[in-house]
């Protein structure tokens, strides 16, 4: 996707099929796409209709956003999100926040599933993204550093996450989560070396669409459901399928706490758009 008027046409394709101008977006992460059934008044766009616009490949990823509304607050969901190991460039995988900017988002909530790399963050929780470390050495050979705070992690919608939690009674951690290319999950040496580094958990996206985000002025909150441990915590074998399985598991948390997320922003609870 190199040309801007390849971005036009995906916007007009997009606003040719629903009236509503949602200010909230919500990207979804693998085996994390049944949120849609939360949308009322849902208008469905698979990828394939939208000109320009690219297909994820990934088991867990449906390809199509979802508009309508959560509580009063209008919404659009991202059901499957592109990766670097799929073959994609930056700029594709970072595609979708500039089209929420140029449709008007304001707040942007990136989910993922992750491996954890303490024993106290256990498969099954859900942990708010305070922090990145950015450990695929892309740009440098030098060790990453965390990356905490705005303007890529949003101290307010942090802030509303932990608010939502605690209404619904939901045990949020809040952590750092790191970036790797993949596909292969990491070796226990790699993530003894996270974990040193400052790392609670580890995953193949969110961090470029997170530093996207920061750049276009989006507020920012990342929310990893964490489906495993990441490899040499346990003796267990990492398999994809594994992910799914505790994703889907824990398919009724996620979807409150979002849920619950979406609706405190609705209400303007100490938040100004």
């Amino acid at each position: 996707m190199k040309s801007k008027s390849h971005l036009e046409d995906i916007v007009t394709a997009i606003r040719k099929q629903t009236a509503v101008e949602p200010k909230t977006a919500v990207i979804l992460g693998s085996g994390l796409g049944h949120f849609t059934k939360q949308v009322t008044n849902s208008v469905v766009i698979p990828y394939a209709d939208i000109p320009h616009y690219p297909h994820p490949t990934v088991e867990g990823h449906s390809g199509q956003f979802v508009i309508g509304t959560i509580g009063q607050e209008p919404v659009i969901l991202a059901s499957g999100r592109f990766h670097y190991y799929e073959g994609y460039d930056i700029e594709t995988i970072t595609l979708p926040q500039r089209l929420f900017h140029k449709l008007g988002i304001k707040n942007l909530i990136i989910t993922n599933a992750a491996g954890s790399v303490r024993k106290d963050f256990q498969p099954g929780d859900l942990m708010a993204i305070k922090g990145h470390l950015d450990f695929t050495f892309r740009e440098s050979s030098n060790l990453p550093a965390v990356v905490k705070g705005e303007p890529f992690h949003s101290e307010q919608l942090l802030k509303l996450a932990r608010t939502a939690a605690s209404r619904e009674n939901i045990n949020l951690k809040v952590g750092i989560y790191t970036w790797t290319l993949g596909p292969a999950f990491e070796t226990p040496a790699e993530i003894e070396m996270i974990r040193e580094l400052g790392g609670d958990a580890v995953g193949m996206s969110t961090v470029p669409e997170i530093r996207t985000a920061g750049k276009l002025g989006i507020n920012a909150l990342g929310i990893s459901c964490l489906t495993n441990y990441a490899a040499g915590i346990t003796t267990a074998t990492l398999t994809h399928q594994e992910v799914m399985e505790t994703a889907s598991r824990v398919s009724e948390t996620f979807s409150r706490l979002i849920r619950g997320i979406i609706i405190t922003i609705g209400k303007g609870d100490h938040y100004d758009h």
